[in-house]
């Protein structure tokens, strides 16, 4: 049974529309006769939360679709007659898809919806009576400090050149550098990371963010940042010795633990066995349920059905839009590693009586287990089983951002006195008894992040952060796909991807809204 424990609902005192930074009152409650107390500053902080659910979940696009679909790991796929929007994403190449130069216009808009909240609210906060409370009031600044760098961390990986806002405006806001982005971003999760609980993960309402998440997300930012823009500090704000430390405080102090099965993890792979949305090693997640609707109710998961079956169910796997995984990412599992069974669904090894391949556009035979929609036994879609009418925008699984594991792995990769135990504790639950150790260094590191992490929307910054040319000659291939069950030549080539820098196009409807102020990216 799905558990909410911090209700996610849509209290937005003022929208932000497009980059013109146009606003309208939602409610009759306004920024003079709301921000007064405790209660309003809840209220509040749970608008935040939900624009960072909606943003990353019910609006165009699903990020972590798009940054699997830019790796090596999976194809646009899809419907073999739907438009190719997600090919011209696959290949780097609009003209794949010509018509298509506002991809990402929806996502564009809930992400600065999302930060007009946070910066709102942290505009405010002298204004709310916070009755002495100053832990308090440092959490509520804490949580939504760390939503606003989340949003952010985000966007610039996306965009690389975006607007920089922080605080309430209706200016037209030209495209800030990078590092000025990271610098914001490095200081909200400092701050979070000092002023948050010091408590235990457990001990802390679920859904809510904590210190171990500030702290994690910090050690992220700074490899991603450090490793793609070529820095040796982050934006002049965060050491490398101070990542680690941050890092090494998770491992120490946080109460996370890896699970013993790596299968527990995931629903669709565990099914009665599964460990659950709040397990030990999910330091940070962002949560969704099934009570969607088309009235305004925006908080399932809906990128989620882009990884499902083309329009087949088999019991525990469900129906979606068929987003493909490349079979190269199946064939770099050993056959004793037991991640490879629990990342990816087999047509053929599992015996898969899939019926729909001339439905599929870039059919593999493979398709993303972590992340699958499913159905009950009786071929029920899950939602509908728990009560939504509407399966298609009321998947909850939640989205875990970070993992234990790969605070693990991070720590190692930035040369933790432990390294070597932390790298074993990785592989050791992934090959039990066939474990074997291998030397900690940067090739054997970032390999087990890919077996590890396959499918979770961390491949393919993992590639970008090791510069450009690696990046784009692993993406790069030309293989033999099946088009409604024809085969067909597909080509990914580095060019493209170098010209693009890796980054995404800006959608044009925000380039035309600030008069021109806002470039596109290269390559686009």
């Amino acid at each position: 049974m799905k558990k909410t424990y911090l209700y996610i609902f849509c209290l937005s005192l003022l929208t932000l529309g497009s980059c013109s930074l146009e606003t309208e009152p939602l409610t009759q409650l306004t920024d003079t006769n709301f921000y007064k107390n405790t209660d309003d500053a809840y209220a509040a902080l749970v608008g935040c939360y939900d624009g960072m659910q909606v943003a990353t979940g019910a609006s165009g696009m699903g990020v972590p679709v798009i940054t699997e679909i830019m790796s090596d790991d999976c194809f646009g796929g899809t419907g073999n007659s739907d438009g190719y929007n997600y090919a011209a994403i696959d290949e780097f190449d609009i003209t794949r898809s010509p018509a298509d130069v506002d991809m990402l216009n929806t996502n564009w808009i809930a992400y600065y919806k999302a930060l007009y909240r946070c910066n709102v609210f942290l505009s405010k906060m002298d204004q709310i009576e916070w009755g002495g409370n100053t832990t308090l009031r440092n959490t509520y600044e804490s949580e939504t400090r760390f939503i606003r760098a989340y949003l952010y961390f985000e966007m610039v990986r996306l965009w690389g050149n975006i607007p920089l806002v922080t605080v309430p405006t209706t200016e037209n806001v030209p495209q800030a550098t990078p590092e000025e982005v990271y610098k914001v971003i490095a200081e909200d999760l400092v701050f979070a990371a000092n002023n948050l609980p010091t408590a235990a993960y457990n001990s802390v309402e679920s859904g809510r963010i904590t210190k171990w998440a500030a702290k994690s997300l910090l050690g992220r930012v700074y490899l991603y940042y450090t490793g793609y823009y070529g820095k040796s500090d982050l934006a002049g704000v965060v050491t490398k010795a101070q990542a680690l430390t941050h890092l090494e405080d998770v491992i120490a102090s946080s109460g996370h633990g890896l699970l013993d099965d790596f299968a527990t993890l995931w629903p669709a792979a565990s099914v009665d066995d599964y460990a659950g949305e709040d397990n030990k090693e999910i330091v940070f997640s962002i949560k969704y349920t099934y009570t969607s609707d088309y009235n305004g109710n925006t908080d399932g998961n809906h990128w989620l059905l882009m990884f499902g079956m083309r329009e087949y169910s088999s019991y525990p796997y469900g129906r979606g839009w068929g987003v493909t995984v490349n079979s190269k990412l199946y064939d770099a599992y050993s056959d004793n590693d037991t991640r490879r069974l629990s990342t990816i669904i087999g047509i053929n090894e599992e015996n898969i009586a899939f019926d729909k391949i001339n439905n599929q556009r870039e059919y593999t035979g493979y398709y993303n287990k972590k992340y699958a929609p499913m159905v009950d036994e009786n071929g029920v879609d899950m939602p509908l089983n728990m009560g939504s009418q509407f399966w298609d925008i009321s998947q909850y699984q939640d989205y875990v951002v970070i993992r234990y594991a790969d605070v693990l792995l991070m720590a190692a990769e930035l040369g933790s006195g432990s390294a070597q135990a932390y790298f074993d504790q990785v592989r050791q639950r992934a090959y039990k008894s066939a474990f074997t150790s291998l030397p900690v260094n940067m090739d054997n590191i970032m390999n087990e992040r890919h077996l590890e992490f396959a499918l979770e929307g961390i491949r393919y910054y993992d590639l970008l952060r090791q510069g450009i040319t690696k990046a784009s000659s692993t993406i790069a291939e030309t293989t033999t796909l099946l088009n409604g069950g024809t085969p067909a030549t597909k080509t990914i080539t580095a060019a493209n991807v170098q010209k693009t820098n890796g980054l995404i196009q800006i959608p044009n409807t925000q380039i035309t809204l600030s008069n021109g102020v806002i470039k596109q990216n290269a390559g686009w």
